[in-house]
């Protein structure tokens, strides 16, 4: 049961951190990104397992993270409410080519994030060109052009 215990509380714990960590943390990897999820993944060996390292231990442990993530989706689909709160919402962060300062400071953005979006998916090289950019919650942003 230790076991059992020790795996929603690590769910638990790297849920909130990645949470407060950010929608864009998740949205694109960095070598530095990709660096610190190893190590993340070791240290949470480390907590999950303890010193019992038996294929019975591991398998139980796995079990939990699968349940405890299957039931969070359940629980997501019956309430919106808490869906928004673990997977977060759709936010603009530039409306008719004007960068909306408080939400990009608050998503951890910056002007060049925005452009590389805006050249990567539709070919737009200037703010001004850009209707909409929306931070989704998945961390990718969405770039809607102004009409020509």
């Amino acid at each position: 049961m230790d076991v059992v215990l020790r795996a929603a509380a690590i769910y638990l714990i790297l849920l909130i951190i990645f949470k407060i960590a950010g929608r864009r943390t998740l949205g694109e990897i960095t070598t530095f990104d990709f660096v610190l999820l190893l190590v993340i993944g070791e240290a949470t060996q480390q907590a999950l397992l303890g010193n019992d390292f038996s294929l019975i231990n591991s398998f139980l442990a796995i079990v939990s993270l699968i349940a405890i993530d299957i039931t969070l989706s359940l629980i997501k689909e019956r309430s919106p409410s808490v869906a928004k709160l673990i997977d977060g919402v759709a936010m603009i962060v530039v409306e008719d080519g004007k960068l909306l300062h408080e939400r990009v400071r608050k998503a951890r953005l910056d002007e060049d994030d925005i452009l590389t979006a805006a050249r990567e998916t539709q070919g737009l090289e200037r703010l001004d060109q850009i209707k909409f950019a929306v931070l989704e919650n998945n961390g990718k942003i969405s770039i809607i052009p102004k009409q020509q």
